[in-house]
């Protein structure tokens, strides 16, 4: 069974990620799928519209650590950047529904997204620095422009859940609604958008992007270069470490943390 499993109903293009069994935890190869997808999709008159969401219980717990550990991104070409290029460059409309675990790059890409529902089950979380790197994905960007420096400070600089409402509060997400309902709502809001004239949507998002374009390719590569110094320092070391053997981490010159498992 694929990891990432498509369907094409009309002009939306259905993009699942398919790991259940593992939260759909990110392998390198997932990220890499996905941005062929959106790569082609961009490219493809009849695709409008791309729909994201998870299978099973949850959006994505974010990467799966053993496959990380033993193919780490380096700062130049690596399947997160490409997918992040894609993000970047994609001017069709963007449809996600989140629902379960929203870890990592489940809370990061998101932002990047143009209207994102989330069942009342979703658990959001950025625990970049408990495990001893930054965030990715630009968030170190979109998050405070999206929802102010302090509470971008808060989530990132703790890396602690937060839930479905507050996420909604924040403006994260669009709306919060049943997990029954999650996926019959984002797909009625992406069949609308594909009957909309896509001349006119892409060239609106391609104006609501454009002041930040810039932003977007300085963070990422900001982000990139810094996330693979980290990788091979001792915090993160540490962390992998204390994870694997599910026990608590003791950074240097901290008392222990619980890393979560």
């Amino acid at each position: 069974m694929s990891d990432i499993v498509t369907e094409r109903a009309g002009s939306v293009l259905r993009i699942q990620l398919n790991r259940p069994e593992k939260k759909n935890a990110m392998l390198a190869s997932m990220y890499a799928a996905v941005a062929d997808l959106l790569e082609r999709a961009a490219m493809d008159d009849e695709v409008r519209v791309v729909l994201l969401h998870g299978a099973g219980d949850s959006f994505t717990a974010g990467n799966d650590l053993a496959d990380f550990v033993k193919n780490p991104p380096d700062p130049g070409d690596s399947p997160q950047s490409r997918l992040i290029a894609a993000l970047i460059d994609f001017d069709k409309p963007i449809v996600a529904a989140v629902h379960g675990a929203a870890v990592g790059l489940g809370t990061t890409i998101l932002p990047h997204c143009d209207i994102v529902y989330a069942g009342d089950s979703a658990k959001f979380q950025m625990p970049f620095v408990n495990l001893g790197v930054v965030p990715e994905f630009c968030s170190t960007y979109t998050l405070p422009a999206l929802i102010g420096h302090a509470r971008a400070a808060e989530l990132m600089f703790l890396g602690q859940h937060f839930d479905a409402q507050r996420a909604c509060d924040l403006g994260l997400v669009n709306q919060v609604v049943p997990d029954a309902d999650l996926l019959p709502k984002a797909r009625g809001t992406a069949a609308r958008l594909s009957e909309q004239p896509i001349g006119a949507l892409r060239a609106t998002k391609r104006l609501m992007k454009q002041s930040s374009r810039a932003q977007l390719e300085q963070s990422s590569k900001a982000e990139a270069e810094e996330f693979a110094a980290r990788i091979v320092g001792p915090d993160f070391k540490e962390a992998m470490t204390a994870f694997f053997e599910k026990r608590s981490t003791h950074f240097s010159g901290t008392g222990p943390q619980m890393v979560a498992h």
